[in-house]
């Protein structure tokens, strides 16, 4: 996976960086697993804005990804690794001998032609699916489950990747890509490897314009609104924020201040993740 650099022919050009997409090796997804893919613009269900900045974009179908990795037992023939536009990672389309067909995130070292499997007697390779409990210590993770037979839901992002620390009775340690050690039951499943695409973060997405074909709409300051949109607004000219700490516009203090509530998982959290 390489970068490339273009040259400034106009001001949005300059600095701008983009994929060369040498990994993909089919452009067209396959159709038996596209669904279309409804825009919310940040919106839940009672069509209240719960993220903001958010909407427009370029169209997109939703690729169905195979996050439980629940085929025990049958090998799977990589046929192709394709580039999805609703995640960060590439994606790698599977072959079972039985005649199905799945997308599961393509981990770095994962080819055309390789073989994969799920199950705990499956190899320790880049893309095969095992239990905590069978995997060595020290080995590189992605797709963690955290509820058993759920699906991954830890760690599935360009580049990530999560560490088996240690096993503790039901449950193994794992440092998350944030330096959060947290506990899982050893039963859950995880996917071998790093996930590719590592020069994601590289990426200079150059002009405002891009991050708009992105769904990502203006961020405007709160300094820069009047008091009556946002605690930070109001003032002649450039004026600090005048209050014991930055608020949301809503007045809720941010920057560190801890928003999370009690949950049934914290108990599982050995280190918090640090600056």
């Amino acid at each position: 996976m390489a970068l490339k650099v273009y040259r400034p022919t106009s001001p949005g050009r300059r600095g701008m960086s983009g994929y060369t997409f040498e990994e993909i090796t089919k452009t067209e997804p396959e159709k038996s697993l596209l669904l279309p893919l409804k825009k919310n613009a940040g919106r839940n269900n009672r069509g209240i804005v719960t993220v903001r900045h958010r909407g427009g974009g370029a169209k997109r179908r939703l690729r169905v990804i195979d996050f439980k990795r629940d085929k025990f037992d049958i090998p799977g023939r990589v046929a192709a690794i394709e580039y999805d536009p609703n995640r960060s990672a590439r994606i790698a389309l599977i072959y079972y001998a039985d005649g199905e067909k799945r997308y599961i995130l393509s981990p770095i070292g994962l080819n055309v032609g390789d073989t994969i499997m799920s199950g705990s007697n499956a190899e320790i390779k880049p893309g095969n699916a095992l239990p905590l409990k069978s995997i060595p210590t020290g080995t590189q993770i992605h797709n963690i489950e955290l509820q058993v037979g759920r699906g991954g839901q830890l760690v599935r992002t360009a580049g990530a990747a999560a560490q088996l620390m240690a096993k503790e009775g039901d449950y193994a340690l794992i440092r998350l890509p944030s330096s959060e050690v947290r506990r899982i039951r050893i039963e859950c499943l995880a996917t071998i490897g790093q996930v590719g695409n590592l020069e994601h973060q590289n990426i200079n997405l150059g002009k405002a314009g891009r991050r708009r074909w992105l769904g990502w709409r203006p961020t405007v300051r709160g300094s820069a609104m009047s008091p009556r949109d946002h605690p930070h607004g109001g003032g002649e000219g450039r004026t600090g924020i005048g209050l014991p700490g930055p608020k949301t516009p809503w007045g809720k203090p941010t920057l560190g201040y801890r928003t999370r509530k009690r949950k049934p998982s914290d108990k599982m959290i050995v280190r918090r993740r640090g600056k």
